[in-house]
């Protein structure tokens, strides 16, 4: 099952996107609101991708990306996530080392796994990549 990390600065899309995924096969593993908790969450979780909200509030999301790049133990594939339109980022997207972008309106399971195009379980699984059972 996939491993998820949601970053975003409100609660209540934190506990809705939660359920939501967790009832689509997405296993959401932790949550923060800002970029600290999110870089300690990555590191002590070592989700399968981080969803990142692009706007944090004081915070920039995809400067987190590039964090979460940065200071992750192994490669973290992040997908931003925003309740604006795609076309608004777009540029700032592509210039991002996101793997995808996904409206939070459109959130669902199958939307994530395709963006960080099927991880393979099996990967995701084997203890020596540090993640033991789904």
């Amino acid at each position: 099952m996939l491993r998820c990390l949601i970053v975003d600065d409100n609660p209540y899309f934190l506990r809705a996107a939660r359920c939501l995924l967790e009832h689509q096969s997405v296993t959401v593993v932790g949550m923060a609101s800002n970029g600290t908790d999110a870089v300690r969450l990555a590191e002590l979780l070592r989700p399968d991708v981080a969803l990142v909200d692009i706007d944090l509030g004081v915070e920039c999301g995809l400067d987190l990306a590039d964090r979460l790049q940065r200071e992750a133990p192994a490669p973290l594939p992040v997908i931003l996530i925003s309740s604006h339109a795609e076309e608004d980022y777009a540029d700032l997207i592509e210039a991002s080392p996101a793997v995808g972008f996904v409206s939070k309106a459109v959130l669902s399971g199958d939307a994530i796994r395709a963006a960080v195009g099927g991880v393979d379980d099996s990967q995701r699984d084997d203890p020596a990549n540090g993640h033991a059972g789904g």
